[in-house]
């Protein structure tokens, strides 16, 4: 009893604030998604008809539709990031300034990742320069989601590739000495030994990469406002174009439920189906 009371008395701080700020809006923000909320009139309970009205309004179906295209960049940034963490794992000259550049996206703020990509992506940026091109990549609804999902995929490599990097680090170097001397190739090593030493990495790098795309919004605010031609829309820029620039509060709440439930159901897939096996 003495040791619990000692552990939540140290979990209390955080518990609080959790509660305060995270718990009680995400609860009563759930509430109000079926109310006809207004800060000048009565509210009353509506039932789904805030529901209704966005599963019929165009912008919301876009925006739920790019937040799944999002999906997409999830195994291309956990392969790539994979593949830079067995890369910078290696002790060769120069290493440690290599990790480093790869890390500073991650520290970079958005407003300037936005102003950088921005001339990256103009007509006469860098990039039709190098490709020989004249596409405005932000300004064609064509490639201007496929932008900012590159833009997503260049940031988060960075940060997988730590905690890949943290967990190859703890694979005992025993088990690849053992593997070595009975002949196995290195192929052998990583897909037999390194691998299932990396799923639980794995499991919480995959699950908190889906629900990044799936939330995806500080890019495309940044990048494009949701244009052109609304092609950019995701389900959580629909929420936050609703909520703060329309003051329809409750449509935005409506969409953020939505959205909550797309990540908790892709969360325990990847829950069930990523477990890491006993060893």
């Amino acid at each position: 009893m003495r040791r619990s009371f000692a552990a939540w008395l140290f979990l209390a701080p955080a518990l609080i604030l959790l509660a305060v700020f995270a718990f009680w809006p995400v609860l009563f923000g759930s509430v109000l998604a079926f109310t006809d909320f207004s800060l000048v009139r009565p509210t009353h309970w509506v039932g789904f008809d805030n529901f209704r009205y966005i599963f019929n309004n165009e912008m919301f179906v876009t925006g739920l539709k790019n937040s799944l295209v999002f999906l997409l960049i999830v195994p291309c940034v956990q392969l790539g990031a994979i593949a830079l963490a067995v890369l910078v794992n290696n002790q060769l000259p120069g290493i440690r300034m290599f990790r480093a550049a790869y890390y500073v996206p991650v520290v970079t703020t958005v407003s300037v990742v936005g102003i950088m990509w921005g001339f990256m992506f103009h007509e006469q940026g860098a990039l039709n320069y190098i490709l020989g091109t004249h596409i405005g990549w932000l300004q064609d609804d064509t490639f201007a989601l496929a932008a900012i999902m590159f833009v997503t995929l260049w940031r988060g490599l960075g940060w997988y590739m730590v905690m890949y990097l943290a967990a190859l680090q703890s694979v005992p170097q025993e088990m690849q000495e053992a593997a070595i001397l009975d002949g196995a190739s290195r192929w052998q090593r990583f897909w037999h030994i390194t691998v299932p030493m990396l799923r639980p990495t794995i499991m919480v790098c995959t699950i908190l990469s889906v629900l990044g795309a799936l939330k995806a919004y500080q890019e495309v605010d940044v990048l494009t406002q949701g244009g052109p031609m609304n092609s950019t829309f995701t389900a959580l820029y629909y929420a936050y174009d609703q909520g703060l620039k329309h003051l329809k509060l409750p449509r935005a709440l409506a969409a953020s439920f939505i959205v909550s439930l797309i990540c908790i159901g892709i969360a325990l897939l990847c829950l069930r189906y990523l477990k890491p096996k006993h060893r």
